[in-house]
């Protein structure tokens, strides 16, 4: 038999018809009454496959689900509803879910819907199989954190990253907005291909169009030579626009409308130039707001706002925190070439404690600066009070 399904719905009639149809499709079956039994049976056995209904006794849909995310399972989770459970459906999809059968479901469709998720799961095992293969010349960025926040966005990432949808990162200062681009970009097809960035906040406004879109010779002054803009660096590739709620209405406008043709004109230029980008922004803006003020277009905000990707601050996940001292920690250790230093109990407790409001960039400060200053193999909670008392 080949990949393995667990049908959990409490209707026997459904859970038969379903088995006896993916069973003929080759599928290894399994099935449960309700989502404490499949729990047991999850704890027990991988499942390639997810069948879940909502409503259930015991455990429903959205409490299986969940629990599963909090045991970081890999699996493709597919969520059977009702008619009136669509709302809900969607939630699921939104969190993570690979898709869900609105009942009653074609044969076809739930034959084609289990064929997509193992293409699904196939493809991600291959990714990472190569990037482990690869990792001295493609290596995938490593996005560090247990909490369920962190593991939620991993999982979204799984799943945009097969694709070519646009995504919109939002999150603090120093939060990890980049590292989350990268790593879409580095486990989608486009991997080999460039990945471009453009910090629209440090490139002055009368500057961002020929950045962006490249300019002929002499369309400007200063306009030497001819110039590539991002669009055509990317071409084949990713394009990150970090800090687009810091852009000009004026960009805004044509990056709207290459987003939309798959086309762009360099400055000084009528000629159509086609490019293949997949477009991933970011902005630590609350692009709403700034929609309000007149400051950041409707329209290009609904065109990024494919996948919506929400970083936390470091502060709402201090879970987090000891794996990113330890993180940290090997590679200063490697970088300034002295042994691991370990962390009394005090300072763990320390750091776990203080006010990140530089984020995660903050917390990397601090442990370079203790690799730098502290001379022992152990740092105390009376040396980080000494170098970090500004925080």
């Amino acid at each position: 038999m080949g990949n393995k399904v667990l049908v959990i719905d409490d209707e026997k009639a459904i859970r038969s018809v379903v088995k006896e149809i993916l069973q003929a499709e080759q599928f290894d079956v399994e099935e449960c009454a309700n989502g404490e039994e499949a729990l047991q049976k999850i704890q027990q056995t991988q499942y390639d496959i997810l069948l879940c209904d909502i409503k259930m006794p015991k455990i429903n849909g959205e409490e299986l689900f969940e629990k599963i995310n909090q045991l970081n399972y890999p699996t493709a989770f597919i969520v059977m509803s009702a008619h009136g459970d669509i709302d809900t459906a969607v939630k699921f999809m939104k969190a993570g879910a690979f898709d869900y059968l609105q009942k009653p479901f074609g044969l076809d469709k739930l034959i084609q819907t289990c064929k997509n998720a193992v293409s699904r799961n196939q493809t991600i095992q291959q990714k990472r199989t190569t990037t482990t293969k690869n990792k001295n010349t493609s290596e995938t960025p490593e996005i560090i954190g247990q909490s369920e926040a962190i593991q939620k966005i991993l999982r979204i990432i799984d799943k945009v990253a097969l694709t070519d949808a646009k995504v919109l990162i939002t999150g603090p200062n120093g939060s990890g907005k980049e590292l989350v681009a990268k790593r879409i970009h580095a486990l989608s097809h486009r991997s080999k291909n460039p990945f471009v960035e453009v910090n629209c906040a440090a490139i002055p406004s009368e500057l961002i169009e020929s950045e962006l879109f490249g300019h002929e010779k002499g369309s400007f002054t200063g306009a030497v030579s001819q110039k590539k803009g991002k669009f055509e660096l990317a071409d084949g590739g990713t394009l990150f626009l970090d800090e687009i709620g810091d852009m000009s209405l004026s960009a805004q406008a044509k990056v709207l409308r290459a987003i939309q043709d798959n086309k762009i004109q360099r400055v000084g230029s009528e000629k159509d130039i086609v490019v293949n980008v997949r477009l991933i922004a970011a902005t630590n803006k609350n692009l709403k707001e700034e929609i309000k003020k007149q400051l950041f277009r409707e329209d290009l905000y609904h065109r990024l706002n494919v996948i919506h990707i929400a970083v936390p601050p470091l502060n709402e996940r201090r879970e987090d925190i000891p794996l990113l001292i330890e993180y940290f920690s090997k590679q200063f250790a490697e970088q300034h070439k002295v042994p691991v230093k370990a962390f009394d109990k005090k300072s763990k407790e320390f750091l776990k404690n203080m006010d990140y409001t530089g984020n995660i960039r903050q917390l990397k400060n601090i442990i370079e600066r203790l690799y730098v200053l502290c001379e022992g193999d152990v740092i105390t909670s009376s040396e980080l009070e000494m170098y970090c008392y500004e925080y």
